[in-house]
């Protein structure tokens, strides 16, 4: 049971849930201007959790065909058979279930919106059949998260900051996806899947992430002065930016080789930096005000 765990956790890339959590947390710390009570920060976690499971379950059964024919994603669990479709959609039901129930026990907003947040981030896996902008769709299934938490704390959505937030959520993760598709742009092509690379060429999509990136740094400037949460955000601001620059360093048209530190390493250090930043500064009382 614990090597199925394993494998389970695998093929939903858990650890990659530190991508978006810390922003729902970080949405949560803003609706509160403070620390939200446990039972808020318990339900946020769960849905989070159980929202992520489920879209990337869902994303890994209905790709599991093409997924099998790419020679970079054939050793993936469930074309290599390592788990069973069976198992997946069990676990997807499992996933669905917990994210509903922590819905509900948030508030009522929170558990009218769940369907529509489901449609998003599950619907998000067939995106790529129909258009290059797919990317842009990942990027709002993501964005849900800090708003949502916001909505979770307050029971309403009353102020531009989170969606602010989530604007920059979307960018961000817009900007990243575009920059790992272009691994698969030949993939693409020759089997008829959309994505900006395979549409505009790898130096052209590499100049369109680019765009995005600076989109969400600009958004993110915008966001420091609306909260005027002083010195510590502003760190946060000047380390996002940094880590954005040099992200976009790492990956050449002639060399994707170092992908995987722009994609993974660089990533999860955007998330958790404004966290600490941001959501350190509320928890200070807004330092430099």
């Amino acid at each position: 049971m614990l090597g199925k765990l394993r494998t389970t956790l695998a093929m939903i890339k858990f650890e990659h849930t530190l991508f978006a959590l810390p922003f729902a947390f970080l949405g949560a710390l803003l609706a509160a201007n403070g620390l939200p009570t446990w039972w808020q920060a318990l339900w946020i976690t769960v849905a989070m959790v159980g929202a992520r499971s489920a879209a990337m379950t869902f994303n890994r059964i209905v790709d599991r065909n093409i997924d099998a024919r790419n020679p970079r994603t054939a050793g993936r669990e469930l074309p290599s058979g390592k788990l069973s479709v069976g198992f997946a959609w069990a676990f997807l039901y499992v996933s669905i279930g917990l994210f509903l129930i922590a819905s509900y026990l948030l508030n009522w907003l929170t558990f009218a919106l769940s369907p529509i947040a489901l449609l998003f981030v599950l619907g998000y896996s067939y995106a790529k059949r129909y258009t290059a902008f797919a990317h842009l769709l990942l990027g709002v299934a993501l964005a849900i998260s800090p708003s949502a938490a916001w909505i979770a704390v307050r029971g309403t959505l009353d102020s531009e900051v989170p969606i602010l937030l989530s604007v920059l959520v979307l960018m961000w993760t817009a900007g990243f996806d575009v920059l790992y598709a272009c691994q698969d742009l030949e993939y693409d092509r020759k089997v008829g899947l959309h994505s900006i690379p395979a549409r505009f060429g790898i130096k052209n999509s590499l100049w369109i992430a680019r765009l995005f990136h600076a989109q969400a740094f600009l958004v993110l400037i915008l966001l420091y002065f609306v909260t005027e949460l002083g010195w510590l955000a502003l760190a946060g601001v000047i380390a996002v930016g940094i880590l954005l620059v040099y992200q976009h360093t790492l990956v050449k048209p002639n060399d994707l080789s170092r992908m995987n530190a722009a994609f993974f390493t660089t990533n999860a250090f955007v998330s958790v930096i404004l966290l600490i930043t941001f959501g350190g500064a509320v928890l200070m009382g807004n330092p430099g005000r």
